[in-house]
């Protein structure tokens, strides 16, 4: 490579100097070619090859480079915020849904979209003055467990907060590519049956916080004859939302029908209590080490 690279720059002519270049990436390609053929065929002869290649050749990813994390594996120690939900299991969640101050349009059909999949939800439009202290003691009376606020901004919804009732804690989320139910190709149409939950990746000690928290806004015993699935993904501390039904095509295949909607959040804060001191925030020089994640 050393010596072709050294052959191009001594090249003078831009036309000649890239009309070798071409020359020298097709003789690569064509060479990369054959020795796929004459390895397929001798693995069609030998299949054992096949399955020593497949062991040993596992690419590098940024998920495989990931960093150590000391708290992945780990339980969450004691009671914690959300412990009411898992004890008290014969009381399912009961979730008030509202806007910032001033929303438009697209905080409230982001709204119609929530309270599609979401269970036992109310939305209560957002009175101005009406401050986060003022919704927590109003649900508070009334038995709620948790608050979802859709944050919007310059006619685009950016962001949710989840606050843990009655006492916190507080979450905050951007919020990313969202996209509507009828806008997938494909798209099924949801039944007014409770969802399954399914998480995937939530390793470490917040990551299984986070996790908590989401199991903690749906009620503890899916309609399974439904056949419908939420979940939430995390990879590299994105967390991928969708929501499919299963099709049994016969006894021996399932596959997936996706219902929509579709959207990718990403932790910002975790605060103690109402609001209060910060646990974990995210900052711009977190995204500098792109093997480092947090969840």
């Amino acid at each position: 490579m050393g010596t072709q690279s050294e052959a191009l720059k001594n090249i003078k002519n831009k036309i000649r100097r890239q009309k070798v270049f071409s020359q020298i990436k097709h003789d690569k390609n064509k060479e990369r070619h054959t020795l796929r053929k004459e390895r397929a065929k001798e693995e069609r002869a030998n299949p054992e090859l096949k399955d020593k290649r497949i062991v040993e050749n596992i690419p590098d990813t940024i998920d495989s480079k990931r960093i150590y994390d000391e708290t992945i594996g780990t339980e969450v120690e004691g009671k914690d915020e959300f412990d009411k939900y898992f004890t008290n299991l014969g009381k399912d969640p009961k979730i008030l849904l509202t806007t910032n101050f001033n929303a438009r349009n697209a905080a409230y059909e982001f709204a119609d979209i929530l309270m599609d999949f979401l269970p036992n939800v109310t939305f209560v439009k957002r009175k101005q003055g009406y401050q986060i202290p003022d919704m927590v003691q109003f649900c508070n009376n009334r038995e709620y467990s948790t608050i979802i606020i859709i944050n919007e901004d310059k006619k685009k919804v950016t962001g949710l907060t989840f606050i843990n009732l009655p006492e916190g804690p507080t979450f905050y989320f951007s919020i990313s590519s969202v996209t509507e139910g009828k806008k997938i190709a494909g798209h099924g149409k949801a039944q007014d049956f409770l969802p399954e939950l399914v998480l995937n990746n939530f390793n470490s000690r917040l990551g299984k916080t986070i996790g908590r928290l989401f199991q903690s806004i749906f009620p503890h015993k899916p309609e399974l004859q439904g056949r419908q699935v939420v979940t939430l993904h995390n990879q590299r501390d994105y967390i991928f939302f969708r929501r499919h039904r299963y099709i049994f095509r016969n006894e021996e295949k399932v596959g997936l029908q996706e219902l929509g909607p579709q959207f990718t959040l990403k932790l910002r804060r975790f605060q103690k209590g109402i609001r209060g001191d910060i646990v974990w925030e995210h900052k711009p020089d977190m995204e500098r080490d792109k093997k480092k994640f947090y969840l």
